[in-house]
């Protein structure tokens, strides 16, 4: 009992440490570089001066440019008086290490030209924004080449955002990465329609951002949400069992996973609602809709809300391409107007929450692209935007006490956060009052 209490104890005061203080550098890269060494800067000497990715900065002419349209691994080196029979040589060497294939249009790549022999000794190529392809060749027979990562650093943050005009608008003018937009989505793909926010609607979170260069490269672990939806709150917390399942909770420890999925597609709007009494767009007669339609671009990946078994896949008329899902003895949903199927799809075929079915279009009568979602309930059509789905298995009765600490932990973090930005707030209210008067 005292080694849990122990264990408990060390794991709230790591979880108050991560809120508060910013994670040291850590290391992402691997291999060796063009010197041999382990890393760039252990080849860092007394007396010669490198660049970041562990080349002479002395006795080079150095040129940056960008992959144009037409331009392959071939013709640029071509353009440093390297052969055809020599650029074989050096993919071949490298193959390993990168494929020459994967030059994209658009990225940057450096030169380093020796100024007493105009030959070219490196070759560093930009694959994205933390990886960089580096090529040795001042032995012809001897291509040295590794992959070069850039240090990234874990940030804690906290952001507290109220929809006034749209989750993607408010999250940037609140100078928040949208990228946690995504993050948001997945945790609470169950519980939240992110397709029916509401002006007033308020995200606090407390999170890390991954960042390279001081630029966010990715979010990491969204950490605690307060999500505040048409007057009621949806807190989420991270508590990680250990058994490699769900890690998502709301505050009476119920998993954040639900049966369904409350969308099958992500980030778009709703076109059109459940209704018996709905004017078609196309016929102009009033007919039922019993479905919900979702407005996206063609193409959009459309995924099923539950697991369950496909028992129709095919064109059907009106309702265009269309994919139909028996969940259980209660629950069938379908997906209608899809531009085609996902690969693989046929009935009879097993599918998990989540995959991939379908893709977005207009086939049928349609007036354009959209996803026509349908629910049906022991036989009768209901509205997906209203249905109640139960919680996947909830928290292990033996973590309560150690969960109710960690949030505990979490929510008052963010309580004092939110209380210093108020109060930050008024004094800048008051102080510009005081300029006025």
């Amino acid at each position: 009992m005292n080694e849990n209490r122990s264990e408990m104890s060390v794991r709230i005061k790591t979880v108050l440490f991560a809120i508060v203080i910013v994670s040291g550098l850590c290391s992402c890269g691997g291999g060796k570089n063009p010197s041999g060494t382990e890393s760039a800067e252990a080849s860092v000497g007394d007396t010669l001066e490198l660049n970041e990715f562990g080349i002479p900065v002395a006795g080079y002419e150095v040129e940056t440019k960008q992959v144009g349209r037409g331009d392959f691994f071939s013709n640029i080196l071509n353009e440093y008086g390297i052969t055809n029979q020599e650029i074989y040589r050096i993919s071949e060497a490298i193959k390993d290490t990168f494929d020459i294939r994967d030059i994209r249009v658009g990225n940057e790549y450096t030169s380093f030209v020796s100024e007493a022999d105009t030959t070219l000794h490196y070759w560093v190529y930009c694959i994205d924004r933390q990886r960089y392809l580096i090529l040795d060749l001042r032995n012809a027979d001897s291509v040295g080449s590794m992959i070069f990562r850039k240090r990234m650093q874990t940030v804690p943050c906290y952001a507290d955002v109220t929809i006034e005009n749209s989750l993607w608008y408010d999250m940037v003018s609140a100078g928040v990465s949208p990228l946690l937009i995504l993050k948001l989505s997945d945790i609470y793909a169950w519980t939240v329609d992110f397709f029916a926010l509401q002006k007033g609607d308020v995200f606090k979170v407390l999170y890390d951002e991954v960042r390279c260069d001081g630029e966010v490269f990715a979010i990491g672990d969204v950490r605690y949400v307060e999500f505040t939806h048409d007057g009621e709150m949806f807190p989420s917390v991270m508590f990680d069992q250990g058994d490699g399942g769900n890690i998502y909770w709301n505050d009476k420890g119920e998993s954040m996973r639900k049966a369904f999925l409350k969308a099958p597609l992500n980030y778009s709007r709703i076109s059109s609602g459940f209704s018996y009494a709905r004017k078609h767009p196309v016929t102009r007669k009033v007919q039922p809709h019993t479905g919900v339609d979702y407005a996206a671009p063609t193409g959009t990946p459309v995924m099923t809300v539950g697991d369950g078994t496909v028992i129709e896949c095919r064109y059907r008329g009106a309702n265009g391409n269309i994919v139909k899902i028996k969940h259980n003895s209660v629950y069938t949903t379908a997906y209608l107007h899809l531009s085609r199927f996902a690969k693989g799809m046929y009935v009879g075929k097993r599918v998990r929450q989540g995959d991939v079915i379908g893709y977005v279009g207009s086939t049928g009568r349609s007036t354009g692209p959209h996803l026509d979602y349908r629910i049906w309930k022991n036989g009768t059509p209901i509205n997906p935007l209203k249905m109640e789905s139960p919680s996947a298995e909830p928290l292990k009765k033996d973590n309560m006490d150690e969960f109710r600490a960690v949030m505990g932990v979490y929510k008052s973090s963010v309580d004092s956060i939110y209380a210093v930005k108020l109060y930050d707030g008024a004094m800048k209210a008051v102080s510009a009052a005081g300029k006025v008067s």
